[in-house]
């Protein structure tokens, strides 16, 4: 049995979480930065990492986000994760202790001058590249329709994850199926769990700031034992 841990979107306030006690791997799915400038972001993310891997927790997992553009433009790379103890996957996967984990940053486009962004069509053949068995799929954006309501134009509330996402997790069924990129708003509760009906995926959202309120948390993560 392991304990994980599930953050996201700490956005550099990784400062003011609580760390679980006895947790065995900790999962972020991406935004550990703030700015929209690649350039602002790279020492954001050097600090994010330096905190990250001086974490007391064995395993360590990260996937970045859409405002984390040092790690777009190569500015961070994979190997500034690794020495300092942890994993980093970018449409691809790792085993830790038996579990298979795949990871990707990608999310649908929404605007210029983001991270990680493609066109919703694209985005169908990076979800086909899932491994079959796989036990935790790591993203940054959330399946639609789980977790993942916000206002839209016109102040309408909508559902913005990506369906194509969604159809792989029902076809795949993995233990865990982690998220974050869509906060709590003041009126909408997204940061969580949740396992839907005739299911055994648990779908977290674990965004930890509050839109408009960075700075000040609206939750401290999701644990799980699996």
């Amino acid at each position: 049995m392991m304990k994980i841990w599930h953050i996201s979107d700490t956005h550099t306030y990784h400062g003011l979480l609580t760390v679980p006690e006895d947790i065995d791997m900790v999962i972020h799915s991406g935004d550990a930065t703030n700015p929209r400038d690649p350039y602002a972001s790279e020492q954001e993310m050097l600090n994010f990492i330096s905190w990250f891997g001086s974490l007391p927790i064995r395993h360590k997992v990260f996937v970045a986000g859409n405002h984390d553009l040092c790690i777009e433009r190569n500015l961070v790379t994979k190997i500034d994760f690794m020495k300092n103890g942890i994993v980093y996957l970018e449409n691809d996967y790792a085993e830790v202790e038996g579990l298979k984990i795949w990871g990707s940053p990608f999310t649908p486009s929404f605007g210029q001058g983001w991270a990680f962004n493609k066109k919703r069509s694209a985005l169908h053949d990076i979800w086909k590249e899932i491994p079959d068995d796989v036990d935790i799929v790591v993203t940054h954006g959330p399946p639609k329709g789980i977790l993942d309501l916000a206002y839209h134009q016109l102040n309408c509330i909508e559902f913005c994850g990506d369906e194509a996402l969604r159809k792989r997790m029902y076809l795949l069924n993995p233990k865990l199926c982690l998220f974050g990129h869509i906060h709590n708003n003041e009126d909408i509760i997204n940061a969580g769990t949740m396992k839907l009906s005739n299911h055994d995926t648990i779908y977290s959202n674990g965004s930890v700031v509050t839109d408009g309120k960075f700075g000040k948390l609206s939750s401290h993560g999701n644990t799980f034992e699996i």
